[in-house]
């Protein structure tokens, strides 16, 4: 089976020319054909000579493909199901959500995920297989709406800090002059906070970091998320008050609303004194309900006045819309089980 060539950073590209001993300056162009001009085949590459055409295309298929299907929620958000290119019947959901102002992309990293948090339908599939760098990018440039696209957030199926590789170059590629060149500042990376990923990402990457919290108190969090045995929200909080997010980055804290266990005032008032020292913001998220879980989703009244609260305490909070639920495309609703 040949390689896909879509997906690959300048610097791959450029051993791949070295290695079928084509001119240097071919993998800027395969690069611009495949990024810029975005092309279906090797043959549209028309500024590499024919004999060179046909090189690469002995080596290497773009690895372009389309969605298999979508479906539309009735406030316009739109969810495409892709199979991935490793395997048969393994597939990831995309969300495409329209707003006003901008046009948001939520991408997988990976099909199904290992981290088993109690509240969302992804991790209840298990971990299937990291997406390649070229499957997560495939999701923004294959649906109708890619033109359209403001922001990009990493969001979707899996942890995209346990398949930091290939999150990191796609990444490259969406920022870099040589790709997409978008600006760092569109782009979030949410993580459930693998310390030794959150130092790598911000040495190599700018753009915005979100981490999943959720709970400030350890033992209640543990009964949300598992990974909190392993990397602990104290430690986490420790080891982002060692960098600067003054400026490029933005930081933010997820933080799903669940009635009775993480909404009350002694919630709030510990979330202050654990942020206390970080330049951030947090975004509430309602629970949206998933089958055979008796996780209940906090009123709006105790929302906002835990909002009103949190910002009272100069902690800028906002409240995340809810979009895409009647599809299941909502924070913590993806799930392909069936498909798969």
């Amino acid at each position: 089976m040949k390689d896909f060539i879509f997906g690959k950073t300048l610097n791959e590209l450029n051993e791949i020319v070295s290695q079928l001993s084509l001119p240097r300056f071919t993998a800027k162009q395969i690069a611009d054909w495949l990024y810029k001009k975005r092309v279906k085949t090797i043959d549209e590459m028309t500024n590499i000579s024919l004999e060179n055409r046909k090189k690469i295309a002995e080596n290497f298929d773009i690895g372009i493909s389309l969605p298999e299907k979508h479906c539309t929620s009735i406030d316009g958000t739109k969810k495409y199901l892709f199979e991935s290119r490793q395997k048969q019947k393994v597939f990831v959901e995309t969300v495409y959500i329209p707003e006003s102002d901008r046009a948001t992309l939520c991408v997988s990293s990976q099909a199904g995920c290992k981290m088993a948090c109690k509240f969302c339908m992804t991790g209840r599939q298990g971990l299937k297989l990291n997406l390649s760098a070229g499957e997560i990018l495939n999701q923004i440039c294959s649906i109708p709406e890619s033109d359209k696209l403001t922001n990009i957030v990493y969001m979707g199926m899996g942890e995209p800090f346990d398949n930091l590789e290939n999150v990191l170059k796609s990444l490259e590629i969406i920022t870099s002059d040589y790709g997409f060149a978008w600006s760092p500042k569109r782009i979030t990376v949410s993580t459930i906070g693998i310390i030794p990923a959150i130092i790598e990402f911000i040495s190599k990457s700018k753009c915005h970091l979100a981490i999943s919290l959720h709970n400030p108190f350890d033992c209640e969090r543990l009964q949300l998320m598992p990974v909190q045995t392993k990397y602990p929200a104290k430690e986490i909080i420790k080891t982002l008050k060692d960098y600067d997010f003054s400026h490029q980055r933005r930081l933010s804290f997820e933080y799903i609303m669940f009635a009775g266990i993480n909404d009350s005032l002694r919630h709030g008032k510990e979330l202050v004194k654990l942020l206390n020292g970080l330049n951030c913001r947090i975004n509430l998220i309602r629970f949206h309900q998933i089958p055979n879980s008796d996780l209940r989703s906090s009123n709006e009244a105790t929302i906002e006045n835990f909002q009103t609260y949190l910002n009272g305490k100069n902690l800028l909070t906002t409240v995340r819309s809810s979009r895409g639920t009647d599809i299941f495309a909502a924070c913590g609703m993806l799930s392909t089980k069936e498909t798969n």
